[in-house]
């Protein structure tokens, strides 16, 4: 399978689906402009990275459908597979199906981050593309779109003189 290649918000937006327990993209937490959310939107949608299913909140609508009704987004299993989430695809539900809750990864990339970053002398970039797979620009959005803002950690970072630029948790 081709890697598909993230742009900055496309894998902010994305992170901040897959850190949810029911994948759910809206609401939004990046700060986009105009009509780049929808635009980020229809991309990951064209990827099959995200899927639209029957919204039952109505403060998370995409669209409206004549048939369906209200329609909200939520991160489909080839996105958590994207982030390195999980290794392998689960099986798709049909778009028209209602939206269930996207069970709890175990041992995911994310927690491998978190346990870098909390480890003594924390983590360079390069050190965590060695570890995770990611490309740097999706390590740094995940550590500033869901680490600090989703999640509200704090995240430190410094140069270290050999090292170069190292992030910590504390």
């Amino acid at each position: 399978m081709p890697q598909i290649q993230l742009s900055d918000a496309q894998a902010v937006i994305l992170s901040t689906a897959c850190a949810r327990e029911d994948g759910a993209i809206f609401p939004v937490t990046a700060s986009l402009k105009g009509g780049a959310v929808g635009n980020v939107c229809k991309s990951l949608l064209k990827h099959g990275l995200i899927q639209e299913v029957e919204a039952t909140n109505l403060d998370t609508v995409w669209r409206h459908d004549e048939n369906h009704g209200p329609i909200t987004l939520r991160a489909t299993p080839l996105a958590y597979t994207t982030l390195g989430i999980t290794s392998e695809p689960d099986e798709t539900q049909p778009a028209d199906a209602p939206s269930a809750a996207v069970p709890r990864r175990t041992a995911t990339k994310q927690e491998t981050l978190i346990g870098m970053l909390r480890a003594e002398g924390g983590a360079t970039v390069d050190e965590i593309v060695a570890a995770t797979g990611w490309q740097p620009h999706t390590i740094r959005g995940v550590i500033s779109g869901v680490l600090k803002k989703k999640l509200g950690l704090e995240v430190t970072s410094e140069k270290v003189e050999r090292r170069g630029r190292v992030y910590v948790m504390r």
